[in-house]
């Protein structure tokens, strides 16, 4: 009894062992191997060449191996692992590439990640995005259609084919630099285009804004249309009119080329003496806006002298004026108006009154001028205006 218990536990630690050096290695191998890498599984119509162990690349670096290819009737599964380290897009197609026509074949991931999510552990990449090569006997059996379907059994069955290829050999003989010319400006042609594609979808944008602003503007557009409708049909009712209107404007037009042609050396000298009457109203223009300034005053001051009840023009005298020689208002007047223009002996004249018209002098009042001439003798005039003065009232005269 004691021996079977022995044996029971002897087994149970065994046991226990084997548990925990499996769970040790699953752990080992998960650390060492299955930890750096991760599982993808793509769907592919067909996988010919494609076997377990081939390898996984990304830009023809690789990057893990196939695990396993599945059967899935109309479709095979091949299972991936590929390297935790290497960032896959999270909508990465699969290819299958041959290198050659004999070599074995391998999966490429593309493209390449530049950013966003990536593809997670345990991914499936659908039969959509995935791809095959064509296959050599496929790539015979559509030459083989296509020799047939050309062959004297087919388009060339009336030597039509061959028709088209002597025809062609003799439009083409001797062209061959033209094509070669063709051919490498519409390189150039490509280039350009596409050199140019930014300012090609600008002008195509650019246009379908124009064609989206005018759909908006519809209404408006078939106004605007409807008013040019209206104003070329009364162009069109008024072309008699319009006609008759030019052709008085050519006639018109004539008789003034025949009348300037007449009188062109009359017109030159009213345009030299017009330049002599313009030229005058520059130099007096302070004058002429004076007497606009003043005009209207002037106007005013007339219509306020007119005396309707009387019939007469009202009118106030300064008596004091009267006392003034003639000269000395004459010598004012110009002194005002024209300084600068007076003629020679009435500038002499005037500058010997200059102290009386500059009220240096004081000219005698008129109550002075009465009580002289009522004692018989002259006023205390400042005479004479030249010469010598042979006496005053403070001197006695003779």
């Amino acid at each position: 009894m004691i021996a079977t218990r022995a044996t029971r536990d002897l087994f149970r630690t065994v046991a226990l062992t084997c548990v925990l050096v499996l769970i040790a290695a699953i752990a080992v191998w998960w650390v060492f191997f299955g930890a750096s890498s991760r599982r993808i599984s793509a769907y592919f119509d067909q996988a010919i060449g494609v076997y377990a162990g081939s390898k996984v690349d990304v830009l023809g670096v690789p990057v893990g191996s196939i695990d396993a290819v599945v059967p899935m009737g109309t479709q095979v599964r091949v299972d991936m692992s590929v390297d935790r380290s290497v960032s896959i897009p999270a909508n990465a197609d699969a290819v299958v590439v041959a290198p050659s026509v004999v070599s074995d074949r391998y999966v490429q991931l593309a493209p390449v990640y530049v950013g966003g999510p990536t593809m997670s552990d345990n991914a499936v990449i659908p039969v959509s995005r995935t791809a095959t090569p064509v296959e050599l006997d496929q790539l015979f059996q559509s030459l083989n259609k296509v020799a047939t379907d050309l062959g004297p059994n087919g388009a060339n069955a009336n030597g039509s084919l061959s028709d088209l290829l002597d025809t062609a050999a003799a439009n083409l003989a001797g062209n061959g630099q033209n094509l070669h010319d063709t051919v490498t400006e519409l390189s150039q042609l490509t280039g350009t285009l596409d050199a140019n594609k930014a300012n090609l979808f600008s002008t195509v944008d650019n246009l379908a804004n124009f064609t989206t602003t005018l759909a908006d503007s519809d209404a408006s557009v078939r106004q605007l249309s409807r008013q040019l409708d209206d104003v070329t049909g009364f162009l069109a009712g008024q072309r008699g009119n319009l006609a008759g209107a030019v052709s008085e404007l050519g006639s018109a037009l004539g008789r003034v080329q025949a009348f300037i042609a007449d009188n062109r050396a009359t017109i030159r000298s009213n345009v030299d003496n017009l330049a002599g009457v313009t030229k005058v109203l520059v130099d007096e223009r302070s004058a002429l806006a004076e007497v606009l300034d003043d005009a209207p005053l002037v106007l005013s001051n007339g219509i306020n002298t007119y005396n309707a009840a009387s019939g007469a023009l009202d009118g106030r005298a300064d008596i004091n004026e009267l006392a003034q020689p003639p000269m000395v208002g004459v010598c004012k007047l110009l002194e005002q108006v024209s300084p600068n223009t007076i003629p020679g002996p009435i500038a002499s004249a005037c500058a010997q009154l200059a102290p009386v018209v500059q009220g240096l002098v004081p000219l005698p009042s008129p109550a002075q001028v009465i009580q002289s001439l009522n004692q018989g003798t002259l006023p205390p005039l400042p005479l004479p205006i030249a010469g010598v003065v042979y006496g005053t009232p403070s001197t006695g005269g003779r």
